[in-house]
């Protein structure tokens, strides 16, 4: 087996081989980073590489197989990291200058638990500043580009990890989604990305500790449903240090993940009640939810409309949390920041107690019309973004028939209206690959379940993944 075929196995097929010693952790992380080394210079997936390091963990992993020991749900497995989880021990940039010779001596709860899993960390991988943008770019490192096509972006924040994953650098990787940031990467890229319920993987870690947290959290990038599903799991559970993660006991995402989806009542819908779709993204997404029927769901469409619409509540928190983090760099040296992080920071600093009071409001009512629909369906369907992936710095003219005006601080919201409702609801939502559009970019299909209910989307998941598998498309550079 080549060292392709290696990285484009499904990562728990890659523990279940060091398992039986067919291949060992250390040649396993060798055939990554000899993929990394010949792709990553079209891609720039990466800010910091670790080989030393991961040669080091993965011949430990081998000296533990060897002794006998419990292993990890991913011993030996090669993963990314996305550069906005803590590190200790191994630079962290947070995609910013700022944080260029951060080398923390802590490491955030999700890499304390990914390191319990025996997953052995490749690097940290490219982010736009603080996961400020749809597109990965910053001063720290080279643009990250798209496997399918370099010409044009990945998506963002979690740009590096997809683009890492898509391109078979490795099979598995975190990611961090506050408005999208997995999700919209994974369906630019052509991969699996899972947003977990709000509070389901604690946020300790960062810049600040615990980190400002009103929409956020890690999240599993994989090329296969039921690596996330098991990521998902370890990474999951309560942490006295993050007030915010969810003291109940974590649900079981693996005991019924083959289970299907038959019975369960599914509610299509092409624009959230909030905005039209390009006529590929459409076409892609509409041919998608005919698997569902065939697999025995009682799929409808579902009317539903939003007022206000969700964003603006979504802006006013998030540019909040910006000044609330990261405020106090915008006043030591401002001309080190991206401007994309200043016009937040800026937009932040003007609004009152008032702004920020209704927008936690209308995020509250959010939440309960959101809880009342899911008493009615156990799943959304939903396209993950507007439009395909696009050319650096070039969003597409138009959204449907209207023309894309839709932005701020640079971010092209128009493109990506349908993610940010969920992290404001705290839903779990999955992208998942169901086509392809314009040039032959990759088209994702979001699937949107109720409060704490990530089980039945990664179920629902994995049953469309059998029936329309996306696995033997690969991109141009792979």
């Amino acid at each position: 087996m080549n060292d392709r075929e290696l990285m484009f196995l499904s990562a728990h097929e890659q523990r279940r081989l060091i398992a039986k010693k067919a291949i060992s952790s250390v040649e396993m992380v060798e055939a990554s980073y000899r993929r990394i080394t010949e792709l990553e210079p079209q891609l720039n997936a990466f800010i910091t590489l670790d080989e030393e390091g991961a040669l080091s963990a993965a011949r430990k992993a081998d000296e533990q197989l060897a002794k006998g020991k419990n292993l990890g749900v991913l011993h030996g497995v090669p993963i990314a990291v996305k550069d906005l989880e803590v590190t200790k021990g191994l630079r962290t940039t947070l995609g910013s200058t700022f944080f260029k010779n951060w080398i923390p001596d802590y490491d955030s709860v999700a890499v304390e638990r990914l390191r319990a899993t025996g997953a052995v960390i490749l690097g940290k991988t490219n982010t736009p500043e603080f996961g400020n943008r749809e597109e990965t770019f910053t001063d720290i490192a080279a643009t990250c580009n798209n496997p399918w096509d370099p010409s044009r972006m990945p998506g963002g924040s979690s740009g590096g990890t997809a683009s890492a994953i898509a391109a078979g650098m490795c099979s598995i990787g975190t990611g961090s989604d506050g408005g999208g940031s997995v999700r919209l990467p994974a369906s630019f890229c052509g991969i699996f990305g899972h947003k977990p319920t709000h509070g389901r993987i604690p946020r300790y870690g960062g810049q600040a500790k615990p980190a400002y947290n009103s929409a956020g959290t890690s999240g599993p990038m994989s090329n296969d449903v039921r690596d996330s599903a098991i990521l998902n799991q370890a990474l999951s559970g309560f942490d006295v240090r993050d007030p915010g993660s969810i003291k109940t006991a974590v649900p079981d995402y693996l005991i019924e993940l083959e289970d299907g989806v038959d019975q369960m009542r599914i509610g299509t819908t092409m624009t959230l009640g909030i905005s039209d779709v390009n006529d590929d993204v459409a076409t892609a997404v509409e041919n998608s939810w005919a698997a569902f029927s065939e697999l025995g769901a009682n799929v409808e469409k579902l009317a539903i409309a939003f007022d206000p619409i969700p964003r603006e509540a979504w802006w006013t928190l998030w540019t909040a949390g910006q000044v609330a983090m990261y405020g106090h760099l915008a006043d030591e040296r401002p001309e080190d920041l991206m401007p994309y992080t200043l016009e937040m920071i800026e937009h932040g600093r003007t609004l009152t107690g008032a702004d920020v009071s209704l927008a936690l409001r209308n995020v509250q009512n959010l939440q309960l019309q959101l809880h009342q629909v899911f008493q009615e369906y156990d799943l959304i369907l939903a396209p993950t973004n507007a439009a395909v992936a696009w050319p650096h710095l070039q969003p597409p003219e138009k959204i449907g028939s209207e023309i894309n005006q839709d932005e701020m601080a640079g971010i092209n919201y128009g493109a990506i209206p349908f993610t940010m409702v969920f992290n404001s609801s705290f839903n779990p939502a999955s992208s998942i690959p169901c086509g392809f559009g314009e040039a032959g970019m990759p088209v994702g299909l979001q699937i949107i379940g109720g409060y704490d209910d990530d089980a039945t989307v990664l179920r629902a998941s994995r049953a469309f993944e059998q029936v329309r598998p996306w696995i033997g498309d690969r991109p141009s550079i792979s």
